[in-house]
C-alpha cells in the first residue's frame, strides 16, 4: 500500500504528481498494469440526489486524466446499491427513495460526466457508463447468501471503520446496510467477469468496500484486481465535502 514506490508508468505517475494517490493494494501490480497497456478501471456514484458534488469533482478529474493517457473507465450508477444506502462516514440510515426518484438522480447524475470524458467516439478507451441495478434486481437472494455471504466473516466486517464507529457510538446500524460492502463487493466481481475490469478507484473512504471486491475476487476467481484511492476533499471544519455537506 505504499505510495514511496517511484512510478514507471505515465498514469501513476501523474497521479502521484497532482496528489491523487491515499493507499493502494498493490503499488507495484498497479504500476505494472498502467506501465503495459490500456486499463480498466470503474468509480461508482450511487444516486443518492439528482446531481453531483463538488467532492465528486475529484473522482472525475482521476477518470478525465487516466483516460487521456488510454485507459477506460467505466462509470457505475448505483441504481442497485442506493437502493440499499451507503452507510460509510454516516451517523444515520440514509432516506431511502423509490424507483421513481432514483430513476430521475440517474439521469440527473450521467449529464455530470459530459465535457470531462469521452464515450462514443470509436476508441478503444471509449468509457462505458452503467447501472448495477441491471445485475443486483436480478440476483437471488439465497443463492447470494450462499454464494457471496459465505465468503465475508461478520468478524472481519464489523472490524470496518464505518460499522465499528456506529456500534462503539451505540447508533443503530440496520441489517440492510450492513449488506452493503456485500453488493459493492458484487460489482467488482462483475465487472471484472463481464467487462474486463481489474482496478477499482474511489476516495479514502472506500477503502474497506473496495478491498473486500479484491478479496472476493481473489477468493471466487482466484484472480488478482486492485485498488487505489485518493484523499477526500473535505470542508473547512474537516467534514467530507458530500451531498450533505
Amino acid at each position: 500500500m505504499s505510495t514511496d514506490l517511484e512510478p514507471k508508468s505515465s498514469a501513476l505517475r501523474a497521479l502521484k504528481e497532482r496528489g491523487f494517490i491515499d493507499v493502494m493494494t498493490d503499488a507495484e501490480a498497479i504500476d505494472e498494469a498502467f506501465a503495459q497497456g490500456m486499463v480498466t478501471f470503474y468509480v461508482g456514484y450511487d444516486p443518492t440526489a439528482s446531481s453531483l458534488h463538488a467532492g465528486s469533482l475529484t473522482c472525475i478529474m482521476v477518470q478525465r486524466l487516466l483516460q487521456r493517457l488510454g485507459h477506460k473507465p467505466i462509470v457505475l450508477l448505483g441504481g442497485g446499491t442506493a437502493m440499499v444506502g451507503d452507510p460509510t462516514g454516516r451517523t444515520e440510515s440514509r432516506k431511502m427513495l423509490d424507483a421513481e426518484a432514483l430513476a430521475a438522480n440517474v439521469a440527473g447524475i450521467r449529464r455530470n460526466f459530459d465535457g470531462f470524458l469521452h464515450f462514443d467516439s470509436g476508441q478503444p478507451n471509449d468509457a462505458v457508463m452503467l447501472d448495477n441495478s441491471t445485475w443486483l434486481c436480478a440476483l437471488g437472494y439465497l443463492e447470494f447468501l450462499r454464494d457471496i455471504g459465505s465468503q465475508f466473516t461478520v468478524n472481519r466486517m464489523i472490524a470496518a471503520k464505518t460499522y465499528r464507529d456506529r456500534l462503539d457510538n451505540e447508533q443503530p446500524l440496520s441489517f440492510l446496510e450492513f449488506n452493503y460492502q456485500l453488493l459493492q463487493a458484487y460489482d467488482f466481481l462483475y465487472l471484472r467477469r463481464e467487462h474486463a475490469c481489474t482496478m477499482q478507484l474511489g476516495g479514502s473512504d472506500q477503502w474497506g468496500n473496495m478491498v473486500a471486491g479484491t478479496e472476493l475476487i481473489r477468493r471466487l476467481d482466484q484472480a488478482h484486481a486492485d485498488a487505489l484511492t485518493w484523499p477526500l476533499l473535505l470542508t473547512a471544519d474537516g467534514r467530507k465535502m458530500g451531498k450533505t455537506a
